[in-house]
């Protein structure tokens, strides 16, 4: 067994899995370790079951790291385009939704099959149900399972980060990293529903299930997309954006009423001006509940000019002090992660470690909502699997 494998990945997701099929195809003798009794958990359940797999607008914007620079190599190498083509030739069908997002027009389960049929035709081997309990690296790297010894000259860290533990994460990846020297970069839930505080839940989450198109903004960042009222605080897209650049105790701040004007007509000369006409009048942009129930928690003193100025604007400006976020539980992703000094842009091969190499949502960098950080998983594992 010893000098079976060039290369061992841990982890079957989407980076580990595309890492192998390059490196296969490349004629290297690949072994995949994966902990969990399938491969592609995680790919099954996104996108509601359709796995949202790209974005076509993908650029290094899309993307949060303490080296906002550090995915551009990787990004420019391997394109939507490419993993596009990939879904083509194997006949998978596909649509657009919003903003660039692709998404299968069948299930998940298309794409799990895609990279399996491409492991199998590169000579990848994949074990399933394999828990890497200890990796040490005496010349090669050794990686010990439950009841088998591995080894090669290259190892691939593609165990994901800590986000929806009931299928699987764990910490595994950071402890690696640390273990051979590496920095973190500490991490975090990212595209996560908010909770809300104690005063917020007392007067909004009887609304759970309403929602609206608004701008959720926060440290200089905003998105315009749907919020929903849950029982619990925030969701919807763009509050899940949003929550990846949020750190508490900071406010979000939301625009009810995106480039509408809802008060001009309680400005008109003869119109009524109180609390059911400025009801009516917001449910033009809001829904009904949500609307009447702001305006009641809003309610200004007097119904002058200026008082109306003031609640437009602070429909436009409502300050929003989450409690928290819902953690690692509802999290889509994890930000932070394996510091990207600590890799080569080019390869993500650990600079101190040669052979070392660390890809996907271990490492941090952090996509958008939409397909973001299924592209970078394929590019760092494409990168990596070339350099392999």
């Amino acid at each position: 067994m010893a000098d079976q494998f060039d290369a061992i990945v841990l982890g079957a997701g989407a980076a580990g899995l595309m890492c192998a099929i390059e490196a296969g195809k490349r004629g290297r003798r690949v072994l995949v370790l994966e902990r969990a009794e399938r491969v592609g958990k995680k790919i099954l359940i996104s996108g509601g079951g359709r796995c949202n797999f790209t974005n076509l607008h993908c650029r290094p914007e899309n993307f949060i790291s303490a080296n906002p620079h550090f995915a551009k190599s990787a990004l420019a190498r391997y394109t939507p385009a490419d993993f596009i083509a990939l879904v083509e030739k194997h006949g998978i069908a596909y649509h657009e939704k919003h903003q660039g997002q692709l998404f299968c027009d069948g299930s998940a389960r298309q794409i799990v099959a895609l990279l399996e049929e491409e492991c199998k035709q590169a000579g990848v081997r994949i074990i399933v149900n394999a828990d890497a309990r200890e990796v040490g690296k005496p010349d090669k790297f050794t990686v010990l399972t439950g009841d088998a010894e591995f080894h090669a000259p290259a190892l691939v860290v593609a165990t994901g980060g800590l986000s929806i533990p009931k299928i699987g994460a764990t910490a595994f990846g950071y402890e690696l990293a640390r273990q051979f020297g590496l920095k973190i970069e500490e991490c975090r839930p990212a595209l996560v529903p908010l909770t809300f505080n104690s005063e917020l839940r007392r007067d909004y989450c009887d609304l759970a299930g309403v929602s609206a198109e608004v701008i959720a903004a926060s440290d200089s960042q905003e998105f315009r997309d749907k919020m929903l009222i849950t029982h619990r605080g925030l969701s919807g897209p763009a509050i899940l954006q949003i929550s990846s650049y949020w750190e508490k105790p900071a406010a979000i701040m939301i625009d009810l009423a995106p480039e509408r004007e809802w008060t001009a007509p309680l400005l008109q000369s003869k119109s009524r001006r109180n609390v059911t006409a400025a009801k009516v009048a917001f449910r033009s942009v809001l829904p009904q509940r949500l609307a009447d129930r702001w305006i009641e928690l809003h309610t200004p003193k007097n119904w002058t000019n200026h008082s109306l100025a003031e609640l437009e604007s602070r429909s436009h400006h409502w300050q929003v002090l989450p409690g928290g976020t819902e953690g690692y539980e509802k999290a889509e992703v994890t930000a932070g992660g394996v510091h990207t000094d600590e890799l080569s842009a080019k390869t993500m091969e650990a600079r101190k470690v040669p052979g070392l190499y660390f890809v996907g949502e271990v490492v941090d960098v952090t996509g958008h909502l939409g397909g973001f950080n299924f592209q970078w998983a394929w590019a760092s594992g494409f990168c990596a699997g070339q350099a392999l």
